[in-house]
């Protein structure tokens, strides 16, 4: 399967925006380059992380036309746990069409990001977290550690359940997310959690007013990504 996917440690960490980083950056290599997000939770029609992906990309939905309902196979209005918002709208999120979706794009792209939603353990259902589908489907995961207080429990636990479950993981990304944060505490969390974990670190986002401005230092990231994906 010629896709990656982005969990994040927690929900607000920055997948959406490493997601699109790393989109634009396999699209500037020459790859055939769609994202996906399972189930987008807090929207009415549209996606709006599909949006921001198209965004960084410099893309248009209509470059995608015809692929639109396969990248994002559920939406719902609700800001939630996709389990809760799909049950506020009387459904049921499928395992099977996510992994439907997810394979008809595959085979017609050279790389299918996907976005998770909030972290690992989320569930889809009452049976099925986001992690199961990840290892049914043998996918990769980057795993996006939100910088802040807090980091390193979430990303040790992350990492614990990705390697309980013999899921292959890349490497780690470390967004400096929070608007006033301690510098000795930026500076230690990739340092201890890397330490502890034996991770591979690819590197650590600065935070900007603007996203977009990340692309030029995300493309050491985006080689290091490529290169351990290989």
């Amino acid at each position: 399967m010629n896709a990656i996917f982005i969990a994040g440690t927690d929900t607000g960490v920055g997948k959406t925006v490493v997601a699109g980083l790393l989109s634009r950056y396999l699209l500037k290599k020459g790859y055939r380059v769609v994202t996906q997000k399972w189930v987008q939770t807090g929207c009415k029609g549209f996606s709006s992380d599909i949006d921001i992906h198209l965004k960084f990309m410099r893309k248009k939905r209509d470059d995608y036309k015809g692929h639109l309902c396969l990248m994002m196979p559920y939406v719902f209005q609700l800001a939630s746990s996709p389990h809760l918002a799909a049950g506020s709208e009387n459904k049921r999120i499928e395992v099977s069409k996510i992994k439907k979706c997810l394979k008809a794009l595959s085979s017609q792209f050279d790389f299918v990001i996907v976005e998770g939603a909030g972290g690992l353990c989320v569930p889809l259902n009452a049976q099925t977290m986001l992690i199961d589908v990840v290892k049914e489907m043998n996918l990769p995961v980057l795993l996006v550690v939100g910088n802040r207080l807090g980091a390193i429990n979430h990303a040790l636990l992350s990492i614990e359940a990705l390697r309980s479950r013999k899921i292959k993981t890349l490497g780690m990304i470390f967004n400096n997310v929070a608007e006033s944060e301690n510098k000795m505490i930026l500076e230690n969390n990739p340092r201890i959690i890397g330490k502890m974990s034996g991770e591979n670190l690819l590197g650590i986002l600065p935070r900007m007013k603007s996203p977009y401005k990340l692309q030029k230092q995300f493309n050491r990231i985006g080689a290091k990504i490529l290169n351990q994906y290989g």
